[in-house]
This record gives C-alpha cells, structure tokens and sequence, in this order.
C-alpha cells in the first residue's frame, strides 16, 4: 500500500523527507531533512549530516508525498509509533 495523505499515520514516518513549516523554537523552522528516529514525543531528523531532535508539539511538518504535500501536525501524533495505527485508525489526520 502506498503512503497518501489519507492514510499516512498508519505508516512508518521514518525515511520520509520532510520540512519544517511552523514550530515553538524558530530556529527548527525551514529545517528540511529525512526523519530518522520517532519516539512517543520527538522526531529526530538528519539535517546536513546532524542529527537534530524535535519536540513533536507544537512542530508541524510538510512531507512530500506521491500524491502532494501532506501537512503534518506533530502534536497530534503524540503515541508510540507502534501505537498509532490502533489509535489514529478512526481519525482522519489531515
């Protein structure tokens, strides 16, 4: 199954490119990177060869997918990845 903007909480963010577009610390805005690491309340993109950790409240992301640009409100994705198929099945994300 592809990733698209109507099912893409039920995958696996990581190795996804993705642009900071809105955060708390402005310093994180117009951060583009891959995402390598999501724990229940961080993302962790790879940024110029770094690592950068982001709080997921309060950032809000634009990944490019197949189908367009998906905006991605991070604070509403504050599971375990593991968790969020369960929870967010119900819920549309976008």
């Amino acid at each position: 199954m592809s990733i698209t903007k109507r099912n893409f909480h039920k995958h696996e963010l990581m190795g996804l490119i993705a642009t900071v577009t809105s955060a708390y610390d402005k310093s994180h805005v117009d951060m583009k990177g891959k995402i390598v690491d999501e724990t229940k309340n961080t993302l962790t993109m790879e940024v110029s060869g770094k690592e950068k950790m982001l709080p997921k409240r309060g950032t809000v992301l634009k990944i490019d997918l197949a189908g367009g640009p998906v905006k991605v409100e991070c604070g509403k994705l504050t599971f375990r990845p593991e968790d969020r198929i369960k929870k967010l099945s119900a819920r549309r994300m976008t």
